[in-house]
């Protein structure tokens, strides 16, 4: 039940004006809507749902079963189709295949290593059409070396705390998040904690470029805010446009 609760809090807290600015992108990049869209990642379905209301064929597919119990809730409260299946973006062997894939919220980068990360990509274009868009964001090294070493966020009501601090991690390019929920208990009159340490990392661009072009995407643009701005030295996060 605690981490049903950390999956309910995680989804209140998280800026919903994001979810706006993620939709937008995909409206632009793909303004057609007749084919079958695959969000990897979804989480609890804020943004599959966002996408199916503006007329997306999507499916969600996310690790956790948490998540995926929210985000069937929020289909359900929406009155929208959201296919949800549970499984790894690593393997996507058993769910066909689709004219478009998505992937935001930097999920990228928190798997391990860019083997890792090249093997998603490998994934996607395996279960991508021959004309479909891969669409996705990570953050940059400039959010990881300079943004997040020492970034602190706190929250507090009458029952509920979230503690957030982020350090530089032990790799190149990387940080962790120290995650801390507390929910107070009626029958223990206290506060249970529930705290999770996150990892990410991420890679240069040039780095980027070479893993998705070793998967099979010959035809790549990157861009900043959300596919509104060219990148510099200071953009916090890439926004990828693929083709195979």
């Amino acid at each position: 039940m605690i981490y049903q609760t950390f999956a309910e809090l995680y989804d209140e807290l998280f800026n919903p004006a994001l979810y706006a600015q993620w939709l937008d992108f995909v409206r632009r990049q793909l303004p057609a809507k007749d084919g079958q869209l695959l969000e990897l990642a979804c989480g609890t379905g804020r943004l599959g749902v966002l996408l199916a209301e503006a007329g997306y064929h999507v499916t969600g597919l996310d690790l956790s079963s948490n998540m995926l119990a929210l985000a069937q809730e929020h289909a359900e409260t929406a009155g929208v189709t959201l296919p949800l299946i549970e499984g790894d973006m690593l393997d996507l062997s058993e769910i066909g295949t689709f004219d478009a894939v998505t992937c935001f919220a930097d999920s990228f980068c928190y798997l391990p290593d860019l083997a890792t990360v090249q093997q998603a990509f490998t994934q996607v274009a395996q279960h991508l059409t021959a004309d479909g868009t891969f669409l996705f964001d990570v953050i940059t090294p400039y959010q990881t070396d300079t943004v997040y070493p020492g970034y602190m966020y706190n929250y507090r009501d009458e029952s509920r705390a979230f503690m957030w601090t982020s350090y530089a991690g032990e790799h190149g390019h990387s940080a962790e998040h120290d995650l801390s929920f507390f929910i107070y208990n009626d029958q223990k009159e206290a506060f249970d904690e529930v705290s999770e340490l996150h990892r990410e990392r991420t890679y240069e661009l040039a780095e980027y470029r070479q893993a998705l072009a070793t998967a099979g995407f010959s035809r790549v643009t990157v861009t900043a805010d959300f596919g509104q701005q060219q990148p510099d030295e200071q953009t916090t996060r890439w926004f990828f446009e693929c083709h195979r």
